[in-house]
């Protein structure tokens, strides 16, 4: 049994001497969220990074890696009990795979902390974890992806492409929404281009091509490209605007890449800092490349100078026997000359690329 112990010189007639050893527990790390389920999504991230960091990185990853998981029961927190649940359960799916991907989307496990706590060459979504957790008896599954947009740039318009131009354009329910998604005609009516310039273009539409293609081996279908574009004037005269008024207030991301005028707010206590903010000062429009993997400047002699963030998204509509059949049905219907929303896959990935190289200038 160890305790403070007190370590005398042998008694003298003099003096005794007395020396203490002082033993300072471990601060516990505090999980706040507003939703019980997202302290404990948070909880459980931390518990697992710190249970991989102690399993040496395999030469290659193995069939069994892809079938395993990691299970933990929590029964009285009590430590904790005022920030989470005092019972729940953490679930996570092939641990060894993820951790893999996130090597590969160069996010380390300080960056994935605070990703999960905020909410790889490619423009497909980046998956960095999947869990299950179970709260009150209750089950939700929870898929942890990279965020298209910046989490310090606000976007001030937002598309979704699908290189389709039938029945793509937002509906005044749609347009009525603070930050609207707007569709291929309403892009194309607009008579907008995404001012990249050559270099970027080229790059650009290098890595779609492989996407797309490896989408229609995979029989992938519907997919879209998220633009989410950031206006550098008019967030100057924003900021500009919020200074003038005196109150300390700032834009805040609202996890699509909307911006949405919120009070000032800082780190929780006790939970991990900011890893993204290091790197120093950006000016407007600036920001750090391998942070806001996404995210393409306009080019220098644009007319408007703009930061655009483009990827692909639902990515999970599989050509099934179902699109196989409206696909049929909207020919016979509109004739095998027209254009038609659904097609197969191969049709689908050289549509939707050409669209794309179109609105890039």
């Amino acid at each position: 049994m160890s305790s403070n112990c007190t370590s005398a010189a042998p008694i003298s007639a003099s003096k005794t001497k007395t020396k203490k050893k002082h033993f300072i527990g471990q601060k516990v790390k505090l999980f706040r969220a507003s939703e019980p389920i997202l302290s404990v999504l948070m909880w459980g991230v931390n518990h697992t990074i710190n249970e991989l960091s102690n399993v040496p990185v395999p030469v290659m990853l193995m069939p069994d890696d892809f079938k395993a998981y990691s299970k933990i029961k929590v029964d009285n927190h009590l430590f904790n009990k005022e920030n989470l649940p005092s019972r729940f359960k953490f679930k996570e799916y092939c641990p060894m795979v993820f951790r893999n991907l996130r090597e590969r989307f160069c996010i380390d496990d300080q960056d994935y902390q605070f990703i999960v706590e905020c909410h790889g060459n490619t423009l497909l979504p980046q998956f960095l974890g999947m869990y299950r957790l179970t709260v009150d008896g209750v089950e939700t599954y929870m898929v942890v992806t990279r965020n298209v947009f910046s989490h310090r740039l606000t976007v001030h318009r937002k598309y979704d492409l699908k290189g389709s131009t039938v029945s793509r354009e937002a509906s005044d329910k749609e347009k009525a929404k603070e930050l609207p998604t707007f569709k291929d005609n309403d892009f194309l009516n607009e008579g907008h281009k995404l001012q990249i310039g050559d270099d970027n273009k080229k790059y650009f539409l290098e890595k779609l091509k492989r996407d797309v293609e490896f989408l229609a081996t995979l029989k992938i279908m519907d997919y879209s490209l998220l633009v989410g574009i950031h206006d550098v004037e008019r967030a100057e005269q924003e900021e500009m605007d919020v200074e003038g008024t005196g109150e300390d207030e700032e834009y805040e991301n609202d996890g699509m890449g909307g911006g949405v005028l919120t009070g000032s707010f800082g780190t929780p206590p006790d939970s991990p800092g900011n890893p993204l903010n290091c790197g120093g000062f950006f000016g407007p429009g600036e920001f750090d490349p391998s942070v806001d993997v996404y995210a393409i400047k306009s080019h220098d002699s644009a007319v408007k100078k703009e930061v655009y963030f483009m990827a692909i998204i639902d990515i999970l509509t599989h050509y099934d026997a179902k699109k196989k059949a409206a696909h049929a049905a909207k020919t016979v219907k509109h004739g095998a000359g027209a254009e038609i929303s659904t097609v197969n896959p191969e049709q689908y990935s050289k549509r939707f690329y050409e669209f794309m190289s179109n609105i890039l200038s």
